[in-house]
């Protein structure tokens, strides 16, 4: 099983990429989490605590690592430098093994005056396509507010793509956004999650304007995920019942998915 999760920044989709990874984790399967947003906080969403997330190494920072595996200085504009570089290692050397889990950090790359083409960047996309394409764990890739790191060389490699939207006009239309960007490259494979549904009403107003998607399921509003993150616990321990039997059956048509395929 292997999918990316996307959707506008605040609809939940770091939550849900922690909750399903916990829960795939408590279910046996070999669990690798990519934190592939630029403002990484899926180490907080896991229940990893404060102190221990000073040992998470970002793969962005590491300079002399770029610069050995790319052949080119991290941020000199205009110079060559190899788009293929070896990668095989790294998941095993930079993910950090919580609660059955192994959460892999990217980093924001830091662009300046480079633009998108840059030795960091190439480094993170190779590294992507050689988790999607040459490994065999349970992946989840919890995107930006887009589809950064995936390419067309990868998306045969995912099961598809998860967005998360919450009940606003602004989340559906960073829902078509995404959409719009994942066909680009050939990425048919979209569904959506409701997240954070308080009322038949507000799940009635998805449907409406999201007619024709499909839907892998609606997750209500969990009152104690504002507790869990005050006390550093982890999303899913801040779930009550509703939420949690939503997210199973999420998961369940996941993994269903999965082995009709």
């Amino acid at each position: 099983m292997k999918w990316a999760v996307s959707g506008k920044g605040g609809v939940g989709k770091s939550t849900l990429t922690a909750a399903l990874a916990l829960l795939l984790a408590q279910a046996g399967r070999t669990v690798l989490a990519v934190d592939a947003d630029p403002d990484a906080n899926l180490a907080s969403f896991l229940g990893i605590p404060q102190a221990r997330q000073a040992a998470i190494r970002t793969l962005a920072d590491q300079k002399a690592l770029i610069e050995e595996r790319t052949g080119a200085k991290v941020r000199d504009a205009g110079g060559m430098f190899k788009l293929n570089p070896t990668v095989d290692d790294l998941a095993e050397r930079f993910a950090y093994a919580h609660r059955g889990v192994r959460l892999l950090v990217l980093g924001a790359v830091r662009r300046g005056g480079t633009g998108c083409a840059c030795p960091e960047s190439a480094l993170l996309r190779a590294l992507v396509q050689d988790l999607i394409l040459c490994r065999d764990e349970t992946l989840l890739l919890d995107m930006e507010a887009g589809i950064e790191h995936l390419g067309r060389a990868t998306v045969r490699g995912v099961d598809g793509l998860l967005v998360v939207v919450s009940p606003g006009q602004r989340a559906v239309d960073s829902f078509h956004r995404i959409a719009r960007l994942a066909g680009e490259i050939g990425l048919h494979r979209i569904r959506a999650v409701f997240n954070m549904v308080r009322s038949a009403d507000e799940e009635s107003f998805l449907r409406q304007a999201l007619p024709g998607v499909d839907i892998a399921g609606v997750i209500p509003e969990a009152a104690g995920l504002r507790a869990a993150d005050r006390d550093g616990l982890s999303v899913l321990d801040g779930m009550d019942a509703p939420a949690r039997g939503a997210l199973s059956g999420l998961l369940d048509g996941l993994i269903h998915s999965e082995a009709s395929t």
